[in-house]
């Protein structure tokens, strides 16, 4: 999964890049980076802790999430300048962090307004789907009619969708919010919309504002009721400056300012509920590993998110639920309480089922 971190300049995207991280990237570009950040994240799941310290294996593996941050001058994406790189490291993420401003900046010429940043944002990148759209349907206009008769029908449904989401865009409005069939998502797939993309936004407070934190996210909600989005606040520099720290000290300095736990693995499970994903687990003495999938994938795609092989040469999935593992301690004593369950092909997997893949070996 790859989320990429985007953000007007000023907005601390960089600070919360390194706070999600752990990172120590450099800070206080307003534009012009020679390279984005990149790193990959474990993310955060005391399951998979808790299945090691039972199990004991010779390596415990999380899932794990690639954060991008890019660097985009203002009025970039509307003037079609941001650089071929960047742009697709943007239209190749598969949620995208926003950034806002909501905390003092003595250096900025003016207050804070992050959802006035929001909105600048978005118009940029609703500019830049529509010169998209506007391109695409100019040619499909003209060179649609030539092809084959397959040819010419699927470019007559791609011309027909093109045409009424041109409107839904040039009202503001983002693709995310244009209510596309499964069919119509997958015909624009190709494009990689930006306004087809999840996204979380993020308001990066200061210290003073921490008390304010959940009036600030459902007053976020409120005002942003937009699908697959959501709206989180953290003070982006309290968390880098939490993730330098040992845990005891860590633990001492969220004390004295009255955070429970860091918002870190708050913001990776946001980002986890938007994409629509889960974690599975496999456990033994040689591995203890979470693995990510979609709601409603079957045991045959976990099976595949494994290795082909085991998707190929799938007879049946034994699966038993975190917790009832917890309990029982021991698979075997799983099976004799009769909580190990043997299910087929369409299963469909649990957030938090453990699963053993039974297989023919491919000859």
């Amino acid at each position: 999964m790859q989320v990429t971190i985007v953000g007007l300049p000023g907005s601390g995207k960089t600070t919360v890049f390194n706070a999600l991280t752990g990172g120590h990237a450099e800070t206080g570009f307003s534009g012009g980076r020679a390279a984005p950040n990149m790193t990959v994240v474990k993310v955060p799941d005391e399951r998979v802790d808790r299945l090691s310290e039972l199990f004991k294996p010779k390596k415990t593996t999380h899932a794990d999430v690639t954060y991008v941050d890019v660097a985009i001058p203002a009025g970039a994406a509307r003037e079609g300048t941001i650089q071929a790189d960047v742009l697709a490291l943007i239209r190749n993420a598969d949620a995208l962090l926003h950034v806002a401003r909501a905390f003092a900046d003595p250096t900025a010429p003016a207050g804070p307004d992050p959802w006035r940043d929001v909105d600048d944002l978005d118009l940029e990148f609703t500019v830049a789907d529509l010169s998209v759209i506007e391109k695409r349907v100019e040619k499909l206009r003209t060179q649609g009619k030539h092809g084959s008769q397959a040819e010419r029908d699927l470019a007559e449904r791609e011309l027909e969708l093109l045409e009424r989401v041109e409107p839904h865009l040039s009202d503001g409005k983002p693709i995310r919010a244009f209510g596309l069939t499964p069919d119509e998502e997958f015909l624009l797939r190709g494009y990689r919309f930006l306004t087809q993309k999840p996204v979380l936004v993020v308001l990066n407070i200061d210290e003073g504002r921490l008390p304010e934190v959940v009036a600030l996210e459902a007053a976020g909600r409120e005002r942003y009721a937009q699908p697959q989005s959501a709206v989180a606040a953290l003070a982006g520099k309290i968390e880098a400056e939490l993730g330098e720290l040992p845990p005891d000290d860590a633990r001492l300095f969220m004390d004295d300012l009255g955070i429970a736990e860091p918002s870190r693995g708050r913001v990776i499970g946001l980002t986890y509920e938007l994409l629509g994903l889960f974690s599975f687990f496999t456990a033994g003495e040689d591995e203890c590993r979470a693995w990510t999938l979609r709601r409603g994938s079957t045991a045959v795609d976990a099976a595949g998110a494994i290795h082909s092989d085991l998707a190929r040469g799938f007879i049946r999935a034994e699966v038993i639920g975190f917790e009832d593992l917890l309990e029982c301690r021991t698979m075997v004593e799983a099976r004799k309480r009769g909580l190990l369950r043997q299910e087929g092909k369409t299963y469909q997997v649990k957030d938090g089922d453990v699963l053993q893949i039974l297989f023919n070996v491919a000859k």
